[in-house]
């Protein structure tokens, strides 16, 4: 992954696998999100954690590109879902302002999390007590200069090790 600095990536007993990765400005988060779009299968689901500004519809729009998606990716804040097309559906949630799990009831998530598409999840730590065992949690935190970014991947089972190993992560 050029320009991106790997620190560290380890195994704890609860089998959860986690990465720490720090992006130097935009084009390593843009290069990030294509390559790791570009990785992402069928069902995969992404939750994305961090506070307003850090970065994470920025993120879905690099992933958006590298799953083929062509048209322009927005936050969901309102809607809180927009789907986009590309060579697998994308299904982008933002779930700040959602007032309860039932909102997502009605929204009929379940078709979504269990389709052959990918969701992008921003806001997912409101929600984690419905999502997957097989999510991808990504943190983003601001780093010390502008647009560095600080990134922890965690996740569970063979499909988050898949990933890891995809990225270079080792």
């Amino acid at each position: 992954m050029p320009n991106a600095i790997i620190i560290h990536s380890l195994l704890n007993r609860k089998a959860d696998i986690m990465a720490k990765i720090i992006l130097n400005g935009l084009k390593d988060t843009k290069e990030f999100g294509e390559k790791l779009g570009s990785l992402l299968k069928p069902g995969d689901i992404i939750c994305l954690i961090g506070d307003l500004g850090a970065g994470k519809t920025t993120l879905t729009k690099s992933i958006g590109i590298g799953l083929g998606v062509e048209d322009y990716i927005t936050s969901p804040t309102f809607t809180l879902i927009n789907e986009y097309k590309g060579k697998l559906n994308l299904y982008h949630f933002d779930v700040y302002r959602l007032e309860g799990i039932t909102d997502l009831d009605d929204l009929g998530f379940e078709e979504y999390f269990y389709s052959d598409g990918v969701c992008i999840i921003e806001w997912g730590d409101k929600i984690e007590d419905i999502l997957p065992e097989g999510t991808i949690n990504i943190s983003i935190e601001k780093g010390k200069e502008l647009d560095n970014r600080i990134l922890i991947l965690n996740g569970k089972g063979d499909r988050f090790k898949e990933l890891i190993e995809e990225l270079n992560i080792d």
